[in-house]
């Protein structure tokens, strides 16, 4: 025999109760069945705000009102589906039982508050109903049907509310009803009857541990809990990124799990399953082709030790110092007998000496917990003092588990190094309590970065990059092009790319797994979230992603000045933008500062040279102890471009317009021809160098007049430009009858004198041939000389910024 039982959510409509009952008749085809039912989605809420709220007959019957309606159009539209559905005897019994609901109702208005026993009665009306439209779906279909009534059969103890379930009771009634093996058996969840007869409900989670009892009772081989998820997952997939689906666990871990804070099964629920060994399967109702998670009493279908975190919030942890506990030796073991009394759960103890004593329980119970310790310490304190107690609020329980992960894995480390990372305190720790799982309490505002946190480095083995990408213009956008060209590859070097957010000057995209990266564009032009640096703080702060960095593919000043912002809150930092590296040698020694201090990385090889490794490989030199003696250096890709044309005869107009046209320029090439873009750069390789100037201490030579200042217009600056076109044609000529050619030379001298101007380069200088966008860089060192170490390559272009850009991004992990 098997027993299914489906939640609220797989009987929120016709469409799925009659899903459910294609599930059950494909099951009995190959076993006898027995069936538990909950009430439909929001049916349980709206009997919950009937008995929970002060009697007020018009909102009373309003949410009547509600309930019947959801019934009654289920009803309806199986009716619609299903022919020879039974509708009418159907609604005959679901007006009869809110008639009767409505009639309790009436009874009791004069009351603040319905009786214990009145609110088990109006809150089970929802699995009652169920039980009959089920019913009656498989009846009109031919099959045949018992109900098993679980006030009669489940036996229960407690209060109305909140009933534990005698088992060998119930097994008993249950064994004494005469069930034809050719029935499906049906039966309502979250009630049981108490010894007098009486209706009680299970209360959290009773329809799971009613389909356990029933399960023990009518001893079926398999239990299967049908709901709206895949099965039991490493963490929670709503929350946090990259979780698995487990294949399977054993009780002792599915009990962890839950007991921690995890959606899996109550504990109540697995105990019985796990006492007469009945496995268990959690299904998706929604996902038949899932296979789910099995719980069984051995797990031998998943070689991971490990399975899941998870957590418990809202939690206080009372520390009891050792001067009180030195006062009475037995004090603990009170403290933990008073509170069991009064039905305290102490969730978590972590003692760190004899003496000192800490205790979490949750925050609901927090006065409660004070007036008793009050009271205690009242007794037993010889200065009648409690004020010494330590109560820390706001703290989450995070707790891994496993299968013996003591003894088979290094899970500590793991731990305390993925916490420490992310900066996060551990405010206690309790392990070797359990077998099966570790906790650590920490505070409530921290708790997903640091699942997050663990879960990447405990349950995957890939090194993963998570990128907040800000500019996506054509650097940006090559960028993200590279990335996805490279994915198989990274993947086979165990990388993982994550972009998690997309923004330009006005709006942002924010990317989860379901959002496929090459559909971007489509995803970016449909987003409607504004993006500005207050909204960009905002993101930071509540980032709990590991291995997080900011990506500057802008040329914007403002958000340059982020930079020391977003390195303190725990991101690296790879920028194309120069601003902040020629910005003021204060600001340029904060980020370093920064950097050092909060232990990230500040990657900028795109300032200078675009794609080539110019800062790496100078860091590299310096690192090593190697002096710098001179520098000479094309460093504009498009000045490059102009004056190789000038040497063809093209006008400087007309090579202007063409480097432009390419995209070798700024949007206003004034930009380039006035020869700050070099100077900035020379700057950056002079502060890299050890020289601490400012970009006012370089001395440019102005290749144009002073008052081309003025032309702010693209297209007048192009026209303009035709009147000195004669002036460079002339010095043009001149170089070349000296055999000799024109560039723009960048030089930084020993002591740190930094100039940028137009020089005759001959044919033998390292510069000579550096034309078409290319850059040259010429040291000369201690270790380099007398012939200089070059680097020569393209130093503009979207391509082979982005790949510098792409290279800096991996230099994180690598």
């Amino acid at each position: 025999m098997k027993l299914l039982k489906f939640g609220g959510t797989s009987l929120a409509d016709a469409e799925k109760f009659l899903y459910a009952s294609d599930i059950i008749e494909k099951n009995k085809n190959h076993e006898q069945v027995a069936i538990v039912l909950s009430a439909p989605a929001k049916i349980t809420n709206y009997l919950v705000n009937i008995v929970e709220n002060d009697i007020n007959i018009n909102q009373v019957l309003e949410q009547t009102e509600l309930a019947e309606n959801i019934f009654i159009n289920i009803i309806k539209n199986i009716k619609k589906i299903q022919s020879c559905f039974l509708y009418e005897e159907t609604k005959e019994i679901i007006k009869k039982e809110f008639n009767q609901l409505r009639k309790i109702i009436y009874n009791f208005t004069s009351l603040k508050k319905y009786p214990e026993h009145i609110q088990s009665i109006i809150m089970s009306r929802g699995e009652i109903l169920s039980i009959e439209i089920m019913k009656n779906i498989l009846i009109s279909r031919s099959h045949l049907v018992d109900i098993i009534d679980p006030v009669k059969n489940i036996i229960a103890k407690g209060s109305f509310l909140n009933s534990t379930v005698d088992i060998q009771k119930s097994k008993k009634c249950i064994s004494k009803i005469n069930i034809k093996n050719n029935h499906i058996i049906l039966m309502a969840g979250f009630i049981a009857g108490n010894e007098k007869g009486e209706l009680v409900i299970l209360g959290r989670n009773g329809s799971d541990y009613s389909a356990a009892i029933l399960a023990c009772c009518l001893n079926a081989n398999l239990c299967e809990i049908w709901t709206d998820v895949d099965g039991v997952f490493t963490s929670d997939p709503k929350k946090i990124f990259n979780t698995c689906l487990l294949k399977s666990i054993s009780y002792e871990e599915a009990i962890e799990l839950s007991y921690f804070g995890a959606k899996v099964l109550h504990p109540r629920t697995i105990k019985p399953l796990k006492d007469f060994n009945i496995p268990c399967i959690i299904k998706n109702t929604f996902n038949i082709k899932s296979k789910g998670t099995l719980i069984c009493k051995k797990n031998n279908y998943d070689v991971n030790i490990l399975k899941g975190i998870t957590n418990l919030d809202d939690i206080v942890m009372f520390a009891i110092p050792s001067n009180l506990t030195q006062q009475n030796d037995n004090l603990i073991s009170i403290i933990l007998n008073l509170f069991k009394k009064e039905n305290i759960n102490i969730i978590l103890i972590t003692q760190s000496s004899k003496n000192n004593f800490n205790f979490c329980i949750s925050e609901k119970d927090t006065r409660k917990a004070l007036l008793l310790l009050n009271k205690l310490y009242q007794l037993e304190s010889k200065d009648k003092s409690f004020s010494d107690i330590n109560i820390i609020k706001n703290l989450s329980i995070l707790s891994i588990v496993g299968s013996n992960i003591f003894q088979k894995y290094n899970i500590t480390s793991k731990i305390f190094s993925s916490l420490g990372k992310s900066k996060i305190n551990i405010l206690g720790i309790a392990q070797r309590s359990s077998t099966h799982s570790m906790s650590v309490v920490i505070k409530r505002k921290n708790v997903l970065q640091s699942i997050q946190t663990i879960h990447d480095e405990l349950f995957h083995n890939k090194q993963i990059i998570n990128a907040f990408l800000i500019g996506i213009g054509g650097v940006g956008k090559s960028l993200i092009a590279q990335i996805l060209k490279q994915k198989n590859f990274l993947k086979n070097k165990n990388i993982e790319i994550k972009i998690r957010a997309i923004a330009n000057s006005k709006k942002i995209l924010f990317l989860n797994d379901s959002i496929e990266l090459k559909n971007w564009k489509k995803y970016f032009k449909a987003s409607k979230e504004k993006f500005n640096l207050e909204i960009l703080n905002k993101l930071l702060k509540n980032n709990y992603f590991v291995n997080s960095i900011v990506i500057d593919c802008t040329s914007d000043e403002m958000l340059s000045k982020e930079y020391t912002n977003f390195l303190s809150k725990g991101f690296h930092v790879v920028t194309s933008n120069k601003k902040a590296n020629t910005s003021s040698l204060k600001y340029y020694n904060e980020i370093r500062a920064t950097t050092l201090q909060e232990n990230k990385k500040f990657l900028y090889e795109t300032n200078v040279g675009a794609g080539l490794p110019v800062i790496q490989t100078l860091q590299n030199l310096f690192y090593t102890g190697d002096n710098l003696i001179c520098f000479k250096g094309v460093l504009s890709g498009s000045l490059s471009f102009i004056f190789g044309k000038l040497e063809e005869n093209v006008l400087l107009s007309d090579a202007t317009k063409k480097a432009k046209d390419l995209g070798f320029t700024e949007p206003n090439p004034y930009d380039d021809l006035s020869g700050i873009d070099v100077a900035r750069k020379l700057l950056i390789l002079a502060r890299e160098v050890g020289y601490e100037i400012e970009l006012e201490d370089i001395e440019i030579e102005p290749i144009l007049p002073e008052y081309f200042k003025k032309y702010k217009n693209t297209e007048e600056f192009l026209y303009k430009l035709k009147e000195i076109d004669s002036t460079f044609s002339e010095k043009v000529k001149k170089a070349r009858n000296l055999g000799k050619v024109l560039r723009f030379v960048g030089t930084i001298e020993q002591g740190g004198k930094c100039s940028v101007k137009i020089e005759a380069i001959n044919s033998n200088h390292p510069l000579y041939k550096v034309k078409n966008g290319e850059n040259a860089l010429t040291f000369y060192t201690n270790y380099y000389q007398p012939i200089p170490l070059v680097l020569r390559g393209y130093g503009a272009g979207n391509n082979v910024t982005a790949s510098g850009v792409f290279s800096d991004l991996l230099r994180t992990i690598l």
